[in-house]
């Protein structure tokens, strides 16, 4: 029974130079040798990630996508970066091994780290998994408390003082979106232009709580333990890291969790087994990070819709490479339907449903 995440073949278009891969990682890794193996992981839709098997050894690889890309999206050194610092002490991030950005191996910036093996829990649970309701709810609560560590952690004083603004971070967060969002914009998906005045009008000040965020927390990030899979041993894709407010950083999460008794379009958006017995509700996870932060939340209307639309944004900006021929992934086609799904469930939200 394969639980386990694996990677597969590599895609057609996004092959790696085995033997500029191997030099590199012989020269950067102390004790690296035997042969080399290049797997790619098939999920995602932005950085592409490969397994490494150099002898024994065990590695991941994480690059930018082939094509146009936005010019401040993909920066391997900034994820990098944030990795080097938090290892120490969140040991549940990967542990960075090595980057460059000679761009004479292949073309780009990368990274490598060590991979952490687990189960990493995607639309349905992995055939053979069975997760018991008073199991599900566990991991619910074990989520949002790794959440909360994380987003408590003294970023000062691991020396991430610069690596975001949390000074007026929402209000950038909503202009920047909407500009990106209207950049990438293609003639087949809806303007969104109700939501992005709706976020104008009723952003928030800032956050007196500032932490580390990861901007994409949710199951697939999440490497669960195999003998316990209510135990979290690892947390992925740091990419869009930063330092900015918590209730940000749950609103994206949650624009990824379907409820058992959302719409049936939005039943259609679902890309976790979040409607399984005894997984938690938004409201319900909402509540319990009140609960563990000892914040008092009033409404998390704004902030579920934020993400919401953000998503929408990862989507469109990923569909526009498609839809110019940038990427010959076909997995990306659905993208700009679900630019539509996400308006409507954003929408539903300014017209007073909530979360």
């Amino acid at each position: 029974m394969a639980i386990l995440d694996e990677p597969t073949i590599i895609r057609e278009g996004e092959e790696l130079d085995l033997a500029k891969v191997e030099a590199f990682l012989k020269e950067k890794l102390e004790g690296a040798s035997g042969p080399l193996e290049i797997m790619q992981f098939p999920s995602g839709f932005s950085n592409l990630t490969y397994m490494i098997r150099l002898g024994e050894k065990e590695m991941v690889l994480r690059r930018p996508p082939f094509g146009k890309k936005a010019r401040t999206a993909h920066d391997m050194k900034r994820e990098y970066t944030i990795l080097s610092a938090l290892y120490p002490v969140f040991p549940y991030c990967p542990k960075p091994l090595a980057y460059t950005d000679d761009e004479t191996v292949m073309g780009c910036q990368f990274y490598v780290m060590e991979r952490i093996p687990g189960i990493i829990l995607r639309k349905d649970l992995p055939a053979g998994m069975n997760l018991p309701a008073a199991d599900a709810r566990q991991l619910c609560v074990n989520m949002i408390d790794l959440h909360h560590r994380l987003h408590s952690l003294d970023y000062r004083a691991i020396g991430l003082s610069d690596f975001g603004k949390p000074e007026g971070y929402v209000r950038r967060q909503v202009d920047g979106w909407s500009k990106r969002y209207r950049d990438a914009r293609t003639p087949d998906v809806p303007d969104f232009e109700t939501v992005m005045a709706w976020l104008d009008r009723y952003c928030p000040p800032d956050s007196n709580r500032p932490g580390i965020i990861h901007n994409d927390y949710k199951f697939d990030n999440l490497v669960l333990n195999p003998r316990n899979p209510l135990e979290i041993i690892g947390i992925l894709d740091w990419e869009m890291a930063t330092i900015g407010d918590p209730l940000m950083d749950l609103g994206s999460s949650l624009a990824y969790w379907t409820n058992r008794d959302d719409p049936q379009e939005a039943q259609l958006l679902r890309m976790m087994p979040s409607t399984i017995d005894g997984m938690m509700t938004r409201k319900e996870l909402v509540a319990l990070y009140a609960e563990k932060s000892g914040q008092k939340i009033e409404s998390f209307d704004f902030y579920y819709c934020f993400g919401l639309f953000r998503l929408a944004v990862i989507a469109q900006q990923i569909y526009y490479r498609f839809y110019h021929g940038q990427t010959k992934d076909k997995r990306f086609i659905q993208l700009g339907f679900a630019v539509g799904l996400l308006e409507i469930a954003a929408k539903r939200v300014i017209e007073g449903g909530g979360i």
